[in-house]
């Protein structure tokens, strides 16, 4: 028996973008576009759907949990709804790009689509806008991706930006230093994931003493600095570490009013990073709206190329950035020559023409939501009388 469902109900996640939050969205995309081809990012549109085995490989396995299947019926194989465009662009480096000249420069944007949300992103339908730096593996190069991925926030006219800088081989490299059976190293990390000092006290064993302090480190960069001073790290960790204060201390000379953190503990939703990491917020905000970081593109016959960029969120730039207004709106009496609405279109406004005569045309501008209307030859604002100004 089929279930009756009402046209105005959605699944759990999923809604309708409507005037004039689309609109503003939209041009919001553009904005940021904008500001990373004024950096020498080049556009690329990679599909929504492509087959599950290209859409998982390399970087991609990390989405698995993430993605819609579905059976193609002209090719009778498994397709994948994209969950992230990162791997997409990976893709398009590693194969049809391969051959570009490095630094690769590469932007985006699009939808991406979830099996489910989180908690504190239940959406699991929005845009992403992002940019990905290729080739290059350097200090310069991480710089870059939080550089311009800032300044792209700071051209929707969002101010007070948190950049929360993570590290997620750090971890890795310390426990590797001893040998832990695999369930307990499980629990270890779960204790990390969720900063459970007491748990990480009895489970840590030597280590108890590095991993604390890592999690007394979160913060801003000064007091993290301070902090992991006092203990002694395995030289690969301690290298890493270097390079992660390197990168934030040009950081901030180039952007001296972005606000730094740390959390050298954190991995959740950082599995293919290999180095510096970070995410965006913004006052305002109760999430990220964006993150970024280094990883590693995978090639043919077991050949790796560095990689770093950034992903912005939409649905979370939405309610923390300054909104452009929309073009004011004239309404247009019945029988008005084209070309006099084309001049009035390319001058800025937008025009709704009337589809009939004998109307009251500045209540039909009113009820059309115009602010204004073509009388006598000149745009007039309506009043709440319904005459112009």
């Amino acid at each position: 028996m089929s279930e009756t469902v009402s046209p105005t109900l959605l699944p759990e996640g999923l809604r309708d973008v409507l005037p004039p939050d689309a609109a503003i969205e939209a041009a919001l995309v553009e904005r940021l576009a904008a500001s990373f081809e004024a950096n020498g990012y080049d556009r690329v549109s990679p599909p929504l759907v492509e087959f599950e085995n290209t859409l998982l490989a390399g970087m991609g396995a990390a989405t698995a949990d993430r993605i819609f299947r579905m059976v193609d019926p002209v090719s009778q194989r498994t397709l994948g709804l994209r969950a992230d465009v990162t791997a997409q662009i990976a893709r398009i480096a590693s194969t049809r790009l391969q051959t570009e000249q490095r630094p690769l420069r590469l932007m985006y944007a699009g939808q991406v689509m979830r099996v489910k949300g989180r908690q504190l992103r239940p959406e699991r339908q929005f845009t992403q806008v992002g940019f990905e730096l290729i080739g290059p593996d350097s200090v310069a190069a991480d710089l870059e991706a939080i550089v311009i991925a800032t300044e792209g926030l700071v051209s929707l006219g969002i101010a007070h930006i948190t950049v929360d800088m993570a590290l997620p081989p750090l971890v890795p490299a310390i426990l590797a230093t001893q040998k832990f059976e695999a369930s307990h190293l499980d629990d270890l990390l779960l204790a990390l994931d969720h900063k459970d000092v007491a748990e990480i006290r009895s489970l840590a064993g030597p280590l108890v003493d590095v991993l604390t302090a890592l999690i007394e480190a979160t913060g801003p960069i000064k007091n993290a600095r301070e902090r992991l001073a006092e203990i002694k790290l395995p030289s690969v960790a301690a290298v890493q570490l270097e390079t992660l204060f390197t990168v934030a201390d040009q950081v901030k000379d180039q952007s001296p009013d972005l606000s730094l953190t740390l959390d050298l503990v954190e991995n959740r939703g950082l599995q293919y990073h290999t180095g510096v990491t970070f995410f965006l917020f913004a006052k305002g905000s109760r999430r990220e709206i964006g993150r970024g970081g280094r990883y590693e593109i995978d090639h043919d016959e077991g050949r790796t190329e560095p990689a770093t960029g950034a992903t912005l969120f939409m649905d979370g730039l939405l309610s923390v950035s300054t909104k452009q207004e929309l073009s004011v709106c004239v309404y247009i009496p019945f029988g008005t020559d084209r070309k006099t609405i084309v001049d009035l279109q390319a001058e800025g406004y937008r025009t709704k023409v009337s589809l009939s005569d004998g109307n009251d045309i500045f209540k039909e501008a009113g009820r059309l939501g115009c602010s204004h209307v073509l009388a006598e030859g000149s745009v007039q604002r309506v009043i709440k009388e319904g005459k112009a100004t």
